[in-house]
């Protein structure tokens, strides 16, 4: 099979004749043992780019935590590397990004010898697609270079972390934001505005005959008119091709505690992954997840093969992946529903064609105690279900706009950074808005990619005058990135702001009393409004805690009472329903 492979593929290892010695990668050099250093990779492009003038382009789209910048290498055989034209003459554009986690680096060696073979012609690159390639994304990890952090993988010889520059996991880091990476990154994405998007991986998990899985962008999410799609014609088409290729694709094994032969849910992508990310954008992302336990130049191959098989498929069905996605993005400008979650559906299983090998026990070792072992004398292929289907189980009806008060200015930042069209308050106003009481949560007791994750968030729905102040912000709902704002904006969104704790200082009380002063204050309080004084009656009885303490009574008083805080635990994103005519009076036009 390798053989075959490096046939149709046209890579053999050192076969580098019509290059200069200076194009002759590093994977290439060691014989397939080797991936690219940091320095090594930014080097080899540079050279190829100068090679290549009138059509490869190495550009430099923002900052990384590494100090170093983040890096887009453009192929454009016709010499335009503008975006905004590329898209307006009806180019359809393959947004490549490589080591996001380093430890993993089949694509940044995969990327150098594609996009060398197709400057030389021993690839053809079809008229009007577009290749753009992130080298290196997490640039931290990748200069924190060691041969041990993947004790599980069969080859690079030495390799990156999986930490970036703040040891940030950044594939968990594309709604939050935390690192300059994925800030980066949002703008080069928004800049780029790719019809199709892969995030190069390498899996850990089960053992399998499969050099490559893949992990595609859940199709129910992506709404009636690519999701329909991906499932139907794009994923069956890059399947075939990749068989011709010599590599059998079986989708991510999210491996089941009974074993992958039983079958498993596909993986659900939500937004804090790369490709639930672009799914918010109508940009369909795949997450090829090579097998750790295959030799290194293999996966690479098989890297090297799917990109290959993208840029076949965009070349025969460009124009229909266009008038897809524009369809897309026009019914995202317009629907009145929003999914906030999801549940994987049961009842409806599709089958797939599964290659194993037996799992069995045997005594460890280490330990003597029976341990996991597949057996690869005992190989088996067989017909296995596959949940790939989900329902939604909540969702929000979109509102006219949001408004959200310019003191939340990281939450203002990153929807900048996404594209997000808003306007700014020109005058101080009162306005009748919807908002959230958050009525429960619960925050997660560890840690998590340094954040306490706010889960199981009950609101309530309220009405009333709001105060907004000049300089606050107007997001109208009728914007390619509503979907984007739903998911961030909604308090129970699961990868929203709120459940990655932007909004948790509404969460503490700022005021307080103290009880000998407050006293006095709140039994006038009390003979002045006998219905308050019913309502804690009728508490007092519902509540023997309550009726048997003094002091939770008076903090019973002070909660409903003119000198409780209105903003604790009010979420400080107002839902606008009006006009969106008649709010334009209101604010600057940007």
């Amino acid at each position: 099979m390798l053989q075959r492979s490096a046939l149709i593929l046209g890579i053999g290892l050192l076969s580098c004749s019509g290059y200069g010695q200076n194009l002759i990668t590093p994977f290439e050099r060691s014989g397939g043992t080797a991936t690219a250093t940091y320095l090594e990779g930014i080097s080899w492009w540079k050279t190829l780019a100068a090679s290549y003038p009138r059509k490869i382009r190495m550009m430099t789209l923002g900052s990384t935590d590494s100090g170093e910048p983040l890096r887009l290498v453009v192929l454009s055989p016709g010499g335009d590397f503008d975006f905004n034209a590329l898209h307006a003459a009806g180019d359809c554009i393959l947004l490549v990004n490589n080591a996001i986690h380093p430890g993993e680096p089949d694509g940044v060696d995969a990327s150098m010898l594609l996009v060398k073979d197709l400057a030389d012609g021993k690839q053809v690159l079809p008229p009007k697609v577009i290749l753009a390639i992130i080298p290196f994304y997490n640039i931290g990890g990748v200069l924190n270079r060691g041969s041990f952090s993947r004790a599980n993988q069969n080859g690079p010889v030495a390799y990156g972390f999986r930490g970036n520059a703040q040891n940030l996991d950044l594939n968990r880091d594309f709604i939050k934001c935390d690192s300059r990476n994925a800030r980066s990154f949002a703008r080069l994405f928004h800049l780029v505005n790719p019809d199709l998007f892969i995030d190069n991986h390498v899996s850990d998990g089960a053992d399998y005959q499969h050099v490559m899985t893949l992990l595609t962008t859940q199709h129910d999410k992506l709404g009636p008119v690519l999701g329909p799609y991906l499932k139907n014609r794009l994923e069956p088409a890059i399947y075939a091709l990749m068989k011709q290729k010599g590599f059998e694709l079986v989708p991510y094994v999210n491996d089941p505690a009974a074993g992958p032969d039983s079958g498993w849910n596909e993986f659900y992508d939500s937004p804090r992954y790369s490709t639930g990310y672009t799914a918010l954008f109508a940009t369909i992302g795949f997450m090829p997840e090579t097998h750790m336990l295959k030799p290194f130049d293999q996966r690479v191959k098989s890297v090297y093969a799917l990109m290959a098989s993208f840029i076949t498929y965009m070349g025969v069905h460009r124009e229909e992946i266009l008038r897809l996605r524009r369809e897309a993005i026009r019914a995202t400008g317009i629907q009145a529903f929003f999914p906030l979650d999801w549940e994987v559906d049961r009842t409806r299983p599709d089958s797939i064609d599964f290659r194993g090998y037996q799992a069995t026990r045997m005594p460890s070792q280490v330990s003597g105690f029976p341990r996991l072992y597949y057996d690869h004398s005992h190989p088996y292929e067989r017909r296995i279900p596959f949940y790939d289907n989900y329902r939604v189980v909540d969702s929000v009806a979109k509102p006219a706009a949001y408004i959200l008060p310019q003191g939340w200015w990281q939450v203002i930042r990153l929807l900048q950074d996404n594209g997000v069209v808003m306007h700014r308050f020109s005058r101080d106003t009162l306005l009748q808005l919807g908002w959230y009481h958050i009525d429960s949560y619960r925050s997660a007791p560890g840690p998590y990619e340094k954040h306490h994750l706010n889960v199981a968030v009950k609101v309530t729905e309220q009405v009333g005058m709001i105060r907004i102040l000049k300089g606050d912000y107007f997001v109208p709902m009728d914007q390619p990135a509503n979907r984007y704002l739903a998911e961030v904006l909604e308090p129970e969104g699961k990868d929203g702001f709120f459940a990655w704790n932007f909004f948790d200082a509404i969460l503490q009380e700022k005021e307080g009393y103290s009880a000998y002063v407050f006293e006095d204050r709140a039994a006038a309080w009390l003979d002045s409004h006998p219905a308050l004084r019913d309502s804690l009656e009728k508490a007092k009885a519902a509540d023997p805690g309550l009726a048997s303490s003094g002091p939770a009574q008076l903090s019973w008083v002070y909660h409903h009472s003119p000198w409780f805080e209105p903003e604790y635990l009010r979420y400080p994103v107002y839902r606008y329903e009006g006009s969106l005519e008649a709010a334009k009076g209101l604010f600057t036009v940007h």
